[in-house]
């Protein structure tokens, strides 16, 4: 199977990105900040060295480094304060020297040059985190507005999911998933828009924006699938008005319906995307096609996609993907065999079928697999009818 991979969340940061907020965690004990520490006994090792030296190799000049740490790790304060505190410790420990040994004034004036060049370089590196801090909030807020939280059991469902952008930057990207009560059942969409970038964001954002309207309002789910369709092709016209080469922009999906008449069967639309997975603590079977065209290319045919019904019977759990897991590869190139890694699963514990362990066994699976570098955005949800008593159907509430 290979090496363990430890499990990451949807906002986890992949090793070496320099970021403020990690490398602020590792500075702290008992939630004080410790980083005080390396430029004191930088400075206190030093003096110590000078002072037990010969006069013959002086080494207190090396304290213009002690600034220079500083900077890369304390505050604006915390450095210029070392930067003065080395530039006194100098000149107490060469005046304990006799004349002829003293380093003088070359050395003074460079020790002192050395804590305001650290002092103006700690002000840039400060600015620089705050601006990526600002950022990162910035992030955080559009991948929570495409992205909603949804509370437990949301529209009598018991749902987890998983988001792996692939650009840990911009934490959010063309991946996009939601679930929407209404007075005629609950609807679900996951998709995938092609492309990455901004451009791949607004148009899972515009998608999602038609699919909580319509998936509440509307009475039939084929209606909600032709409401996508033509939102897609509005949003690529807008795009390609404003000179962006959008032309090209499409976006698979899968739309479902948990009606609320029937709780022994879902209705789906597949837009050109993976079919869903269909989880049951006795194994693990496939759902239909569909053969519908990913929205934005309608036009190629004139066909209507198809609503297809199935039954899914209590216990049983949809699991639904995109291509960040299916085209997942390992070193020798072989894709993550996903079907194969659920049913394993199964055999060895029926439990897996419950929606929160399903998504962590094939996120770790997967991040096992591509050895943590994921090629694109990569979703997995997974969504089943409550039962017992908090299943109490949909409800009208549209947030």
């Amino acid at each position: 199977m290979g090496d363990w991979l430890p499990p990451l969340g949807p906002l986890a940061t992949p090793a070496g990105r320099a970021d403020p907020v990690q490398r602020q965690k590792l500075l702290r004990l008992r939630g004080r900040s410790v980083a005080w520490v390396p430029p004191a006994l930088l400075l206190g090792g030093i003096a110590a060295a000078d002072w037990n030296t010969s006069g013959a190799f002086r080494m207190i000049s090396w304290i213009v480094l002690v600034p220079g740490i500083a900077a890369a790790i304390c505050g604006v304060w915390g450095t210029a304060a070392f930067a003065c505190l080395a530039l006194l410790t100098y000149f107490a420990v060469d005046k304990s020297w006799s004349y002829q040994y003293r380093t003088g004034l070359p050395d003074f004036i460079l020790v002192a040059l050395g804590g305001l060049l650290a002092i103006l370089a700690c002000v840039v590196r400060v600015r620089g985190e705050r601006r990526m801090l600002h950022m990162l909030d910035v992030a955080e807020t559009t991948r929570r507005t495409v992205l909603r939280p949804m509370p437990a059991g949301w529209g009598g469902l018991d749902h987890a999911a998983v988001y792996l952008a692939a650009d840990s930057e911009a934490r959010v990207g063309g991946d996009f998933y939601d679930i929407q009560p209404g007075p005629r059942g609950t609807r679900l969409l996951l998709g995938d828009v092609q492309g990455k970038g901004l451009g791949a964001v607004e148009a899972a954002a515009a998608l999602l924006g038609t699919f909580r309207e319509a998936a509440y309002h509307e009475p039939a789910l084929d209606t909600v699938a032709d409401r996508l369709e033509v939102r897609m092709l509005r949003h690529v016209r807008y795009r390609a008005a404003l000179d962006r080469d959008d032309w090209e922009r499409f976006a698979t999906g899968i739309l479902v319906g948990f009606p609320q008449d029937d709780r022994d069967t879902v209705e789906f639309v597949n837009f050109g995307h993976d079919p869903p997975l269909v989880v049951a603590p006795d194994g693990v079977r496939d759902l239909p096609p569909g053969h519908g065209l990913p929205l934005g290319l309608a036009a190629l045919t004139a066909d209507r996609p198809l609503v297809l019904t199935v039954v899914l019977a209590p216990g049983e759990t949809l699991l639904l993907v995109t291509d960040g897991v299916t085209e997942a590869r390992d070193a020798d190139g072989v894709f993550f065999p996903l079907r194969e890694r659920v049913a394993g699963a199964l055999a060895a514990d029926p439990a897996t079928a419950d929606p929160q362990r399903l998504v962590e066994l094939v996120r770790d699976g997967t991040l096992r697999h591509c050895e943590g570098r994921l090629s694109d955005d990569t979703t997995i949800f997974a969504v089943r009818r409550r039962t017992g008593a908090g299943a109490t159907g949909s409800g009208t509430s549209q947030p």
